[in-house]
């Protein structure tokens, strides 16, 4: 099911645990982040406009993430070598997941017809502590940081 009217998880409820490569090929466990915020940022595609403004808010951001003990994480289907020159061509701090086949998208409601855009905050106890649909602001998302 592609979970094509659904809402995004819940706040309140654990978040499913995940493990992605990344633009550099290293593995990213979600359980392994525990005692840290984690921002997912599901978006449908590199180097398309909205995209990028909202990753690069995340970016511009980042000193406030850093703050906040927070990691953030970029994830969509788009392949490694992908990712890794739209990551170098804006300067993202942060990593972009490879979610081949959606797995991921789908286990966090953020699959239909294409990515539907959905912001994750998971507390340091892999708590959901925010959770929307498009592109909310990182000072929004970082309100519930703990």
């Amino acid at each position: 099911m592609l979970h094509l009217f659904s809402n995004p998880l819940p706040v309140g409820s654990l978040a499913p645990d995940f493990t992605l490569t990344d633009d550099t090929g290293q593995s990213v466990t979600l359980s392994a982040l525990r005692g840290r915020n984690v921002v997912l940022i599901f978006y449908p595609g590199d180097e398309t406009y909205v995209c990028t403004k909202q990753l690069c808010a995340f970016r511009d951001h980042w000193p406030d993430l850093e703050a906040r003990n927070a990691v953030a994480f970029g994830v969509n289907p788009a392949d490694q070598a992908r990712h890794a020159r739209f990551r170098s061509h804006h300067n993202l701090p942060f990593p972009l997941l490879v979610d081949r086949g959606r797995c991921v998208a789908l286990l966090y409601h953020a699959s239909g017809l294409i990515i539907k855009r959905s912001v994750y905050l998971i507390g340091p106890d892999g708590i959901i502590r925010y959770a929307a649909r498009g592109n909310p602001s990182p000072t929004e998302v970082l309100k519930a940081a703990v």
